[in-house]
């Protein structure tokens, strides 16, 4: 390769004459699934990879996303995506993203399909290269079946590093579980007698379980607006209003 590289140099012109550039000589490996890499040979990969839409290191391995199906994917997550930026838009602190690399930790950076955070006081913030950095307070994850790594090895991760609620849509099983984070592990939140699931960490945020899985996504947003309208919610704004104005009137370092 030395050998190689010097005669490039010597010959004005030979790299384009060979096909062969310095930026094709540095390129590095495309990300394949089952690498074992370090969070920062993941991201040189991933970044080296434009035209790859998903992948995820969780605890040192690599997994690179298939090709996504309306039916098991595409479809349940947009679903997902329309509860949770109801909610957003009606709780001013919060936001949401979908399909954003989070880094957890030296062996974690996930892909969450959607995830909810505190903009004020949470465990999570922006990177001044505009990644989600620490744990969000809510990941989403649409998943065929339990066999799935993010009932896995995803979970072992997000429990670790202290993301508050994991919700597992396993949709081939057609079930759905929310897990809250107690004491260091992940407890299976139940429904009311209504079949509604209520968040621990995000007051108002009510899920219809049964529309949600019956791809209702006008019964998801009714049940949602009960969860907004209760004083908890209220309550919830009001301290996120007050976060926010501490961290406004704070003096500069």
């Amino acid at each position: 390769m030395a050998t190689r590289q010097r005669a490039i140099d010597a010959a004005p012109g030979a790299e384009e004459r060979s096909g062969i550039t310095r930026s094709t000589l540095a390129a590095p490996p495309r990300l394949e699934n089952g690498d074992r890499l370090t969070r920062a040979e993941f991201e040189r990969r991933y970044q080296a990879m434009p035209s790859l839409k998903k992948a995820e290191l969780i605890e040192g391995v690599v997994y690179v996303g298939s090709p996504v199906r309306y039916t098991h994917h595409g479809q349940p997550n947009f679903l997902i995506e329309g509860w949770l930026a109801v909610y957003c838009a009606a709780t001013p602190g919060t936001a949401g993203a979908g399909n954003t690399t989070v880094r957890l930790d030296l062996d974690n950076e996930p892909q969450p399909d959607v995830l909810l955070r505190l903009e004020h006081g949470g465990r999570s913030r922006i990177s001044a290269d505009g990644y989600v950095e620490g744990a969000p307070e809510l990941a989403v994850e649409v998943a065929a079946s339990t066999a799935s790594y993010d009932s896995h090895d995803k979970l072992g991760a997000y429990r670790r590093n202290g993301v508050q609620e994991y919700v597992i849509w396993r949709v081939l099983d057609g079930e759905l579980d929310w897990l809250a984070l107690r004491e260091g592990s992940y407890e299976r939140l139940m429904p009311d007698e209504a079949g509604v699931l209520r968040s621990e960490v995000f007051p108002g945020l009510w899920l219809n379980v049964q529309a949600l899985l019956a791809g209702d996504l006008a019964a998801v947003l009714a049940t949602l607006q009960l969860g907004l309208a209760t004083p908890a919610h209220a309550e919830f704004v009001e301290h996120l209003r007050e976060a926010s104005r501490e961290v406004d009137e704070s003096p500069e370092v």
